[in-house]
C-alpha cells in the first residue's frame, strides 16, 4: 500500500511498514527540554531510579523561556537543569554560553536531521518539520520516558494534505500561509493529524518560512507539521555537521489523505490573526480600513525570529523612526542569528530606527518578561498565539502578523501594509 511520508518515517523507525491509525513503539532521534518543562521531567527520571539516559547523544536541553534568569524562581529552575546537564555530561546543553530559542537553534546546529522522529516538551515543537522529519510536542513525563528508554509510543497520525499553489506576492509569507490555513480549517481543524505542505508554492518558500508553517500547525491542533526534503532543504544543511545521516522520504503519488486542502497562495495578501485566538484571520486590507492603534511591535520569537525576519525588518525600517507612541521590541532567535544580522548591518539599522533588541529568548511571546503588556495596550506581533493575556495583561490584545507587517507598523503607529509605502 502506498505511504505518506510521516507514515515512511515511523516505518524505517519501528522496522516494519506502518500506516495512519496504528500504535507504535518508536525509537527517538532527539528529546528537547527547556527550561520550564524539563525540571520536572528530570524529577520524573530520578523518581523513576533511572541513572542514565537511554541516548545521551539524543537528548537536548536548552534554556531559552526566562534566561538570563528573570528572578529568583527562574535561576533555581535553570539550576535544575544545569546541574544534571553536569552529572550526565550532556554534550547538547545550551544556556547563556550559546544562547537559542530551542527550535531555531537545534536546526542551527545540525542537532536536527530529515528523517528523524523528535520530541519535545513544547507545543511548538512541530517546527522541526519544516526539515522533512517526524516532530510534534509531548508532556514532560512523555520526556522522561524517552529519556529513560530512548523511545515513545505513538500513533501515527493521518495527513492533511495541504496544496499550495502559486508564486507568493511580496510581502505575503509563510506566516500568512499557516495564518491562511488556521482561518480556513478552525484551531481544531486538524486535530491529531499532519499537515503535509505540497504543491508548487513550496519552491518558493525558504527555510524561514517552512519553519514558520510547520512551527504553527499546533494552532490548527494539528500533532506535526512536515515539507518534505528539497533542494531548499539540501542548502540549509549544506554548511552544518549534522548529528546524523539524513534519512529521506517523500509521500507517494497514490498515498491516502484523510482531507486536501487547496490554497492559491497568488492570490494571498497578509493575513492578521485578530483577538483571540489565531483562526481569527483578516486581510492586510481588512485591517489597515479597521484603523487598529499599537503600543508595540514585537518582532521575534520561534515563528519569526529568524534572520530573514530581521532582514526585512531593516529594509522597511531603514532611514524611519519608530513612531512615538509605539515600543519596537526584536529578539533574534539565536546568537548566531544575531551575530550575522550586526555583520549585515541589520541591528544597527533596527537601534537607530528607535527600537530595542534583545537576547534570544521565548520571554516576551509567553508574557514572561521583557516585552509584557500592559492593562488596555495592544501589539502586533510576529509570535504564535494571541489568547487572552497570552503576552502580559488580560485586557491587552494581540495581533498576529509577519515580521514586514511589524515593522510598517512600528513606524505608522497603527497596523499597516508593507506593500504600500
Amino acid at each position: 500500500m502506498a505511504q505518506t511520508i510521516t507514515e515512511k518515517i515511523f516505518s524505517q523507525h519501528v522496522g516494519k511498514k506502518v500506516f495512519a491509525g496504528e500504535i507504535v513503539r518508536s525509537n527517538i532521534d532527539m528529546v528537547i527540554g527547556n527550561d520550564i518543562t524539563t525540571p520536572i521531567s528530570i524529577k520524573a527520571f530520578d523518581e523513576s531510579g533511572a541513572t542514565k539516559l537511554a541516548n545521551p547523544d539524543g537528548f537536548s536541553i536548552v534554556l531559552d523561556h526566562f534566561i538570563p534568569a528573570k528572578d529568583i524562581a527562574s535561576a533555581n529552575q535553570a539550576r535544575i537543569s544545569r546541574d544534571f546537564a553536569k552529572k550526565h555530561n550532556l554534550k547538547n546543553f545550551f544556556d547563556e554560553k550559546d544562547m537559542g530559542i530551542e527550535h531555531a537553534l537545534l536546526p542551527e546546529k545540525g542537532l536536527i536531521v530529515p528523517g528523524d522522529v523528535i520530541i519535545g516538551a513544547d507545543s511548538h515543537t512541530c517546527t522541526h518539520g519544516a526539515l522533512g522529519a517526524f516532530s510534534t510536542g509531548m508532556g514532560s513525563t512523555d520526556l522522561a520516558f524517552a529519556m529513560i528508554t530512548g523511545g515513545n509510543w505513538f500513533k501515527v497520525p493521518q495527513t492533511i494534505k495541504v496544496n499550495l499553489s502559486g508564486k507568493p506576492q511580496k510581502h505575503t509569507t509563510g506566516k500568512d500561509i499557516i495564518l491562511e490555513i488556521i482561518r480556513l480549517i478552525g484551531v481544531d481543524g486538524a486535530l491529531y493529524k499532519t499537515l503535509e505542505f505540497t504543491g508548487s508554492t513550496i519552491e518558493h518558500l525558504n527555510m524561514d518560512d517552512r519553519f514558520s508553517m510547520c512551527n504553527m500547525a499546533i494552532e490548527a491542533g494539528a500533532k506535526s507539521g512536515i515539507v518534505a526534503y528539497d533542494d531548499v532543504t539540501a542548502e540549509f544543511l549544506s554548511d552544518k555537521k549534522l548529528a546524523r545521516e539524513p534519512r529521506i522520504h517523500y509521500s507517494d503519488a497514490d498515498a491516502s489523505y484523510v482531507e486536501i486542502l487547496n490554497i492559491d497562495v497568488a492570490k494571498l495578501e497578509p493575513v492578521i490573526a485578530y483577538p483571540f485566538l489565531p483562526s481569527n484571520g483578516h486581510s492586510i486590507t481588512q485591517a489597515v480600513k479597521d484603523n487598529i492603534k499599537i503600543d508595540q511591535a514585537f518582532i521575534g520569537s520561534c515563528t519569526n525570529g529568524r534572520l530573514g525576519d530581521l532582514k526585512v525588518a531593516s529594509e522597511i525600517l531603514k532611514g524611519h523612526k519608530v513612531h512615538e507612541d509605539v515600543r519596537l521590541i526584536v529578539t533574534p532567535g539565536t546568537q548566531q542569528i544575531l551575530k550575522d544580522a550586526y555583520k549585515l548591518g541589520y541591528i544597527d539599522i533596527l537601534i537607530d530606527a528607535g527600537g530595542v533588541v534583545s537576547n534570544p529568548t521565548c520571554g516576551a511571546c509567553l508574557g514572561g518578561y521583557m516585552g509584557i503588556l500592559g492593562d488596555g495596550e495592544v501589539a502586533v506581533s510576529t509570535t504564535n498565539r494571541n489568547f487572552v493575556g497570552r503576552m502580559g495583561s488580560r485586557s491587552s490584545k494581540v495581533y498576529l502578523a509577519n515580521s514586514a507587517v511589524a515593522a510598517i507598523s512600528a513606524i505608522k503607529g497603527y497596523i499597516a501594509d508593507p506593500r504600500v509605502k
